[in-house]
C-alpha cells in the first residue's frame, strides 16, 4: 500500500518566513531556520518551501539572530535550510532553467518545483527530467475561479493560461515531470477547506502523485481530501504555523481514521 503524505509548506520572501493569504497579503512571521528547525522536531514526511520574493538577488535580510546565521544568497540559505531539516525537502520558486534545477539540487533539494518554467522553458522542464530523474521534478499549478471554472495561472499567479488545471497536469506530465503540487489561489490562508472537486479531477487525470495546498483550518479537511480524492499528499501552510503541536496532532488524528497514513 502506498502511504499517503502529509506536508507543511513554508513560504520564503525576501528571506524571511511569511503567512500567505490569496498569494497577495504576506505577513512576516519569523526567521525560516526557525520554522524549519520545528518541523525537524515533529518529524514531518516531508518539507515544501517556496521562494516568493519578487527579486530573485534579493537576499540582504537573511540576516542573522540569536540562533541562526545569516546566508549571504540564496543557494547558500538551501544548503542550511537542507542541513537542519532531516526530511525530503522540495524547494521551488525563481527557477528559470536546468542550471537552477542544478543549483538547488547541488545545495541540498531533494526535489525542485517548478511552475513559470512550464510556459516560459517547456523544454528545459524536459532536460531536467531526463537528466535529474522525474521523482525530482515537481509541477506547481496555481489556479483560481473564474466564473466559476478553474483556471490555471502563472507567474505568482498573475497570468492566466486559461487552460483547467487538470488539462495543466497532463501538459506537465507529458513534460516528465514526477509530481504535481496543486494549489488554489482562491483558498490559500482562509481556511474554509479544500476544493475537492478540482483536486479529485486532476488526481484522475494524471499517473503521477498529486499533492492538494490550499484552505486547511482544522484536521477535518485534510480527512476529507484523503477520504475525496485520490490525492497522494495534503499540504498546508498557516495551520502548522499558528497552532501549538497541529501537525503531531493532526497525524495522529489521520492515523486513527485511516491506514494509509505515512
Amino acid at each position: 500500500m502506498l502511504k499517503r503524505r502529509l506536508i507543511p509548506v513554508l513560504f520564503l520572501k525576501d528571506g524571511l518566513m511569511v503567512r500567505s493569504q490569496g498569494f497577495d497579503t504576506h505577513q512576516v512571521i519569523g526567521h525560516p531556520l526557525t520554522h524549519v528547525t520545528r518541523m525537524t522536531q515533529w518529524d514531518v514526511d516531508e518539507l515544501i518551501v517556496i521562494d516568493i520574493s519578487e527579486n530573485a538577488n534579493s537576499y540582504e535580510i537573511f540576516r542573522d539572530d540569536q540562533k541562526f546565521k545569516g546566508a549571504g544568497d540564496l543557494l547558500q540559505f538551501i544548503a542550511s535550510v537542507a542541513e537542519t531539516c532531516a526530511m525530503p525537502l522540495a524547494f521551488g520558486g525563481n527557477i528559470r532553467s536546468v542550471e537552477d534545477v542544478h543549483a538547488r539540487i547541488l545545495n541540498g533539494a531533494d526535489k525542485v518545483t517548478v511552475n513559470s518554467m512550464l510556459v516560459d522553458a517547456p523544454a528545459a522542464v524536459t532536460e531536467a527530467s531526463r537528466k535529474f530523474g522525474a521523482q525530482a521534478i515537481v509541477a506547481s499549478i496555481d489556479y483560481r475561479m473564474v466564473e466559476g471554472q478553474a483556471r490555471t495561472f502563472t507567474h505568482l499567479a498573475r497570468r492566466d493560461q486559461k487552460v483547467d488545471p487538470a488539462a495543466w497536469a497532463r501538459r506537465a506530465e507529458d513534460l516528465g515531470v514526477g509530481e504535481i503540487l496543486l494549489n488554489a489561489v482562491d483558498r490559500d490562508g482562509t481556511g474554509r477547506g479544500y476544493d475537492i472537486e478540482t483536486i479529485a479531477r486532476v488526481a484522475e487525470a494524471v499517473r503521477v502523485p498529486v499533492v492538494a495546498c490550499g484552505g486547511a483550518g482544522h484536521q477535518r479537511h485534510f480527512k476529507s481530501c484523503f477520504d475525496e480524492t485520490k490525492a497522494s499528499g495534503v499540504a498546508a501552510g498557516n495551520i502548522f504555523h499558528f497552532t501549538e503541536n497541529a501537525y503531531p496532532n493532526i497525524k495522529r488524528y489521520l492515523r486513527s481514521t485511516r491506514t494509509d497514513i505515512r
